[in-house]
């Protein structure tokens, strides 16, 4: 099986082009061949961008999981997971909740951390950090459980077979 994917990095200077994203690569490597990208974009650190890209991914394109980075920390510009909270159907918060619980032993400040992930329609989307270790832990933790959702998403038989339910 594989899944469509779309990959959007928000950083400012990324995409005034002050320096090379180093995101993009590492989240392409750790998703491996299933997840076939069809999109991959560096936005400004900008709400309504992101807001409409995210509605044209998962509306328009079908895409079935976008993965986001950067923007869910602390600073003033880092509004990732409200403009995701914002289009979203309903949240997923065991993802966030996973990678920070991971990511807190091996760096305290992880917990500052604001990544969520939720759907909207069929599409999973899901808020990874900023730099590329980062990318590494948290994509590392979640990484095994995203066919199992997307699979879920796509076909609530999955679903309900994996919560005990009769089919």
């Amino acid at each position: 099986m594989s899944y469509r994917t779309a990959i959007l990095v928000l950083s400012d200077r990324a995409a005034s082009g002050v320096y090379e994203d180093r995101c993009l690569p590492v989240v392409r490597e750790m998703l491996g061949p299933s997840f076939v990208i069809e999109r991959e974009r560096i936005l400004q650190d900008d709400p309504a961008a992101l807001q409409a890209e995210l509605i044209d991914l998962c509306d328009r394109e079908r895409i079935s999981l976008v993965i986001t980075s950067g923007g869910t920390g602390l600073g003033p510009r880092d509004r990732t997971p409200q403009a995701t909270a914002a289009v979203i159907d309903y949240e997923v918060p065991g993802f966030g909740e996973a990678m920070r619980a991971a990511s807190v032993a091996i760096v305290k400040t992880a917990m500052l951390s604001r990544a969520l992930a939720g759907v909207r329609g069929q599409t999973l989307i899901v808020n990874l950090p900023g730099s590329p270790k980062a990318v590494r832990e948290t994509l590392g933790v979640i990484a095994e459980v995203l066919p199992h959702a997307l699979d879920s998403l796509q076909n609530p038989d999955v679903a309900q077979r994996a919560h005990g339910a009769a089919p």
